[in-house]
């Protein structure tokens, strides 16, 4: 049963790691359900996202090697320094130092105390009331070509809030690009670009300190990449059912089932069905 739970907890992320949900909320919430006899875990959590974040790199890996290739030419001087690519790297280079320094900083909360099915709860429903009221206010004038290093620094403290669970990376950042005026596409497109470093640096941390420092898990490795190859799979689909939903429609639905699982969370914690 270790490994059909595995295959689950790989497919709750690769599901719900690109929508403005909080994977690692639904990680939390389900791995409770499933009575794994606890939490599945921050570090489990952070080594399935590997295998969502691979699968950003699969969908954008045009986009991502032509920005990597302009940023090492602008450095050395063989193309302008204000090249679009040049700059989109650096731009996801200051995105990503929030999140890095908060990461290290509040590391031990990040394991333990952020974890709790409370502050979940909450996080989903007061968000998600952020998400809504940003989409529904925000213009839509700007795309990429307009992202300036104040809304660089912007998006990535948004990102940072995702350490928390139930407050959603995608989410976050796309509330913040909402708020600053861009359009929908572009809001999720650069959240997954700034996605990369941060994930891929949370996950990789975490599989060093698993190997280096063996602790009792609930999954062994077998699991554990079984999970995230699901994870890969089912990510490398939603992204582009995702990016193609929001081209034409809002986040209201996203917004009004946040709420409601939050509320459903509490009900539950206070039923006893869930142990916070």
């Amino acid at each position: 049963m270790d490994f059909v739970n595995a295959l689950i907890l790989g497919l709750v992320q690769g599901l719900t790691e690109f929508l403005p949900v909080s994977s690692s909320a639904h990680i939390r919430i389900v791995g409770e359900l499933l009575g794994l006899g606890g939490d599945p875990g921050a570090r489990f959590t952070a080594i399935i996202q590997l295998g969502t974040e691979a699968a950003v790199v699969v969908f954008f890996w045009r986009d991502i090697v032509r920005i990597v290739k302009a940023w090492f030419l602008a450095l050395f001087g063989r193309i302008p320094r204000n090249d679009p690519d040049a700059r989109m790297g650096w731009l996801i280079i200051i995105g990503s130092i929030p999140i890095v320094v908060l990461g290290l900083l509040f590391q031990t909360a990040i394991e333990t105390t952020f974890r709790s099915l409370w502050i979940i709860a909450a996080t989903l429903i007061i968000f998600g009331i952020i998400l809504g009221l940003a989409d529904a206010l925000g213009s839509s004038k700007r795309q990429l070509k307009d992202l300036t290093w104040g809304h660089g620094i912007i998006y990535g403290i948004a990102q940072a809030f995702a350490l928390i669970p139930g407050v959603s990376r995608s989410g976050g950042t796309i509330t913040a690009g909402r708020i600053l005026g861009y359009d929908r596409a572009t809001a999720a497109r650069y959240s997954f670009l700034l996605a990369i470093p941060a994930v891929f640096g949370s996950g990789l941390y975490e599989l060093y300190k698993s190997i280096k420092s063996p602790a009792p898990e609930i999954f062994n490795p077998i699991e554990i990449v079984a999970a995230t190859i699901v994870a890969f799979v089912v990510g490398l689909v939603v992204i582009g059912l995702f990016l193609r939903y929001i081209s034409h429609r809002s986040f209201l639905p996203f917004v009004l089932y946040r709420i409601a699982l939050g509320i459903v969370i509490i009900v539950l914690i206070l039923t006893g069905v869930l142990n916070a």
